[in-house]
């Protein structure tokens, strides 16, 4: 029964290889080489923390290079399965092949119109506020991206292996804004040492708690994704297309994850209800770039927070945040459904919402 699984395996990896080639290129040279670096891990099952010889590693990232320039123009290869080939991006049709193998396959776009591929073993399916989760452990294929969780067919896909990479990155480079609320979550974690700094030790011995403790608020902001939003997956869609890679796609990305994490089923209505406080500040600490300009509600609601723990000034701080950036979600909308000429839709969006933001800022 399983025996198509390597085959499936190795096409689906080349997938995942060809969307390397075709889109490295949406990364900064920094974003890129952690990236690479990471999937270096994952491919020779190196955990977070361990570092290879660098030689070794640079060798590794201009091989891969070479491969991606001669795949980069190849079309992505369809799955052959009891003799009948199945689109790459057909995934419900996929996994109902592969529902006797305890593995699960997606594939999708991302940022960019990256095409997303991956294949996992799952290990729990759960319910949350409804919906269907479905939790990966090892995986056997993947590419550069790699986002660590995901809506795909109604369901919620929680990929525990990057995320537990990703908390090990930011928790080791934070941004110096980030560092009080930081310092906050791992205190609330006791990851901290005697002399109030990261204890990599206990890090490491207690990662994986740590990601499963805060799985349950990244799940919150995928069911948030799922609902009614004022900025809909259509539109971003249409973005995407028309202004890959682009500051309005950057904008209409952060618009939409704010609202659905202030969706009342969202990631923060979770963290306020059940009043998670470490939660709380790895979703402060890990608010950068845009998202941090369009929503400066929580952080200051935050460092209020830290001095009195009142969460009914956080529901107003969302709210607040979540009533701005629907207003924002609705001219981004208007504009792209009206508006044909690109000159006039980054003109506009930079002068009605970033620039306010910008003056806000400042002042």
């Amino acid at each position: 029964m399983k025996d198509f699984l390597p085959d499936l395996t190795r096409i689906i990896q080349s997938n995942c290889d060809i969307s390397d080639a075709r889109d490295n290129g949406i990364y900064s040279l920094c974003i890129l080489v952690l990236k690479l670096r990471n999937l270096y891990k994952w491919e020779n099952h190196i955990e977070p923390w361990d570092e290879s010889d660098s030689a070794v590693v640079l060798n590794w990232i201009e091989e891969r290079e070479a491969c991606w320039e001669k795949i980069g123009t190849q079309e992505y290869h369809p799955y052959i399965l009891n003799g009948k080939s199945i689109d790459p991006f057909d995934t419900a049709r996929m996994n109902e092949k592969l529902k006797l193998t305890n593995l699960f396959y997606g594939a999708g776009y991302g940022r960019s119109l990256k095409a997303l591929f991956f294949l996992g073993e799952i290990i729990a399916k759960r319910e949350v506020a409804g919906r269907p989760v479905i939790i990966l452990g090892r995986e056997t294929a993947r590419e550069l991206a790699s986002p660590f969780a995901m809506v795909q067919d109604g369901q919620v896909i929680v990929r525990r292996d990057p995320m537990r990479f990703f908390f090990w990155d930011r928790l080791q480079e934070a941004e110096p804004s980030a560092k009080a609320p930081l310092l906050y979550a791992l205190e609330l974690h006791g990851l901290l040492d005697q002399q109030g700094k990261l204890d990599r030790k206990l890090l490491k011995a207690n990662l994986d708690i740590l990601v499963d403790q805060e799985m349950e608020a990244i799940i919150r902001h995928e069911i948030g994704e799922m609902q009614n939003l004022a900025l809909t997956s259509q539109t971003l869609s249409k973005i995407a297309a028309d202004f890959p890679d682009s500051l309005i796609e950057f904008v209409a990305r952060a618009v939409k994850d704010i609202l659905a994490d202030t969706h009342e089923s969202g990631r923060l209505s979770y963290i306020i209800t059940e009043e998670k406080e470490a939660s709380l500040a790895f979703y402060v600490a890990f608010l950068d770039g845009l998202r941090k300009h369009l929503f400066p509600e929580i952080s200051q609601a935050f460092s209020v927070f830290r001095q009195d723990k009142n969460w009914r000034q956080l529901r107003a701080a969302c709210q607040e945040g979540r009533v701005n950036n629907t207003i924002r979600a609705e001219k981004i909308t208007l504009l792209i459904n009206e508006t044909a000429d690109p000159a006039i839709i980054k003109t506009r969006v930079e002068s009605e919402i970033l620039a306010p933001i910008i003056i806000n800022h400042i002042s």
